[in-house]
């Protein structure tokens, strides 16, 4: 009993040894390896996440450096501590305004 296909093109491309091994290595090394492509993406995509963040602390660090530079005058703290603290000098009184889009409405 003969092979109806041996003579065919395809049949004899697909038999070939070789093509088999070549066939595994790109098996292997698309999705079994370690190391392979889909892992890379997926790595690749944190590492461009992480500087990202690295970027964003890096203007987060500039922006709290000049903020201590200006807190370094006296005149700066008081305005910070009556802004963010809402202290205040003993004769005097203070007013929060609140404007109606300004504020979260709670439920």
């Amino acid at each position: 009993m003969t092979n109806p296909y041996k003579n065919k093109p395809w049949f004899k491309f697909l038999s070939n040894k070789y093509i088999w091994v070549l066939l595994f290595f790109i098996t292997w090394m698309l999705f079994l390896d370690n190391y392979s492509y889909f892992d890379h993406r997926i790595l690749d995509n944190q590492i461009n996440e992480l500087e990202d963040n690295k970027e964003y602390y890096q203007q987060e660090i500039k922006k709290d450096e000049e903020q201590i530079k200006q807190l370094k005058n006296p005149e700066q703290i008081e305005k910070y501590a009556r802004e963010k603290y809402y202290m205040k000098k003993d004769n005097e009184d203070i007013y929060l305004i609140e404007f109606e889009g300004d504020s979260i409405e709670k439920k």
